[in-house]
């Protein structure tokens, strides 16, 4: 009885170690998880950094490039088969691709530490249609530090057609904070 307190303590110890820091925000080279609420937060055209260079090999044996859609407004999501409100936004971002397609907005996936098997499994129960970037080693999360926690999982980024990070939203996104985002930044 007394190893199985110590065994609880212990674990106890352990869970309060992932909880981050008291701000609740990640500090530099954090790579725990980091929660999100899903609100969009909108960067002032002024304020707007450029997104980093991003290609990388799909789920289905292509590649794809921020570059290949140069002058679109691209809505590029972080997300993994392994998260739970990965699969909750799946049908929210599925829909938003499906009503924007053909009007100058592009959707990519990046699959972030996740097996392959286990990320094509996931396509092919919630088809995105749209292709993800298979990012095992976690290389093109890592190319937006500073904009998005390398831990923030679900996350979803917004780049204007001048390619500038645009809005981001750090967790599960709700279908009229993203459809309306997305129309703002293609309106603009």
């Amino acid at each position: 009885m007394r190893a199985m307190s110590l065994s609880l303590a212990l674990l106890a110890l352990l869970a309060a170690g992932c909880a981050g820091n008291q701000s609740g925000q990640p500090e530099a080279g954090d790579t725990r998880f980091v929660a999100g609420d899903g609100k969009m937060q909108v960067f002032a055209a002024g304020e707007r950094k450029p997104a980093p260079a991003v290609e990388g090999p799909t789920l289905d044996g292509g590649t794809v490039s921020l570059a290949a859609h140069k002058g679109k407004v691209v809505v590029l999501n972080f997300w993994a088969s392994w998260c739970g409100p990965c699969r909750a936004e799946a049908p929210v971002l599925k829909e938003v691709s499906v009503k924007t397609k053909g009007t100058g907005v592009e959707f990519v996936g990046v699959d972030f530490k996740d097996r392959q098997a286990d990320a094509l499994a996931f396509e092919r129960t919630e088809q995105p249609g749209y292709p993800s970037i298979f990012d095992q080693p976690g290389k093109v999360a890592l190319a937006f530090q500073g904009t998005v926690p390398p831990a923030a999982i679900p996350s979803t980024l917004i780049i204007d057609k001048q390619g500038r990070i645009a809005a981001r939203a750090l967790g599960a996104v709700k279908y009229t904070d993203l459809m309306d985002t997305v129309t703002k930044v293609r309106d603009e």
